[in-house]
């Protein structure tokens, strides 16, 4: 069985619930506000150790409050924290608004901006292992893992949001990359909305593809996964759940596809696994504490 290790942000996620998203220039009366550990990075991680594969965290936390009770969560979830250092700044910390089982976000990245090609120099990447990124620390970092996984015969995955400009060199690095149609319509510059169909989509993935044995997977929510795997293209059905707080499904997707794909389950398998804990994760509140178990998602496939 492989590892998963994933270079990323970590945040905490203070989350204020309403009836209504306010307009710009207004204010609306708020029901709770909610602390919960997140960041990509960390949701990912959380995802992934929590579903029983071993699972190392590379990031920096503040010398603050947040960076205290981030490390402690984190650690309660099994997940190796050696390779998370500290730094000279505040956490990164991501102001969520939820209303109407949707939500708004604000990140300020904080210490996660200060990760760098030293943080990941030393990761003990090996063959079989799958190395995981996403766009909330420096692209220059994640190119100098990627390079290093690779050069180790890992997997690399990359989850590209936020969605940035990124280069063809990074690209090329990228084994399976996990976006949805927004991000995807982005990096390819070209306009996608939620209405268009899966040839549509596949065929845009298709022009963005850089090597034609990298697979590109997209997420559409409760439309389910569409996925280019080289040529074969393939569709993975949606399934119908009552959203709660859809914060971290994405993560919780990504998360479950690396523990799947460290394990060797085929990439078909893992999508269908993924898709399932995603499915879950959004009917709990919080983006970290929402990652569900490998018996929970065993219980509705």
């Amino acid at each position: 069985m492989g590892r998963v290790f994933i270079a990323g942000s970590i945040n905490m996620d203070v989350a204020a619930t309403a009836d209504r998203h306010p307009k710009v220039g207004e204010t609306v009366a708020g029901r709770q506000v909610l602390y919960f550990p997140g960041g990509k990075g960390a949701n990912q991680a959380v995802a992934a150790s929590r579903l029983g594969v071993k699972t190392t965290l590379i990031g920096r936390l503040g010398k603050d409050s947040f960076g205290a009770e981030l490390r402690t969560f984190l650690g309660a979830q099994g997940i190796d924290l050696g390779s998370v250092r500290d730094a000279d700044t505040h956490s990164g910390t991501a102001i969520i608004t939820v209303a109407e089982s949707d939500n708004t976000i604000v990140v300020i990245p904080g210490s996660n901006a200060l990760v760098s090609a030293d943080d990941v120099a030393d990761a003990p990447l090996a063959k079989g292992d799958v190395a995981v990124s996403q766009f909330e620390i420096p692209l220059p970092t994640i190119a100098a893992f990627f390079q290093r996984a690779r050069s180790a015969g890992a997997t690399t995955l990359l989850n590209p949001a936020p969605a940035q400009t990124m280069s063809a060199e990074l690209l090329a690095l990228v084994d399976t990359l996990v976006l949805n149609e927004t991000e995807l319509g982005f990096l390819a510059g070209v306009e996608l909305s939620d209405g268009d169909e899966a040839a549509t989509i596949i065929d845009v993935a298709r022009q963005l593809q850089a090597r034609e044995d990298q697979t590109i997977c997209v997420t559409l929510g409760k439309r389910g996964v569409l996925a280019l795997a080289g040529r074969e293209e393939f569709a993975v059905s949606g399934r119908a759940v009552k959203a709660v707080d859809t914060t971290g499904a994405g993560d919780c997707f990504v998360g479950a596809l690396a523990a799947q794909l460290a394990e060797g389950v085929s990439l078909r398998t893992a999508l269908a696994f993924a898709n399932a804990a995603a499915s879950i994760s959004v009917q709990r509140m919080g983006a970290g504490p929402s990652m569900p178990t490998a018996a929970e998602v065993a219980a509705v496939l």
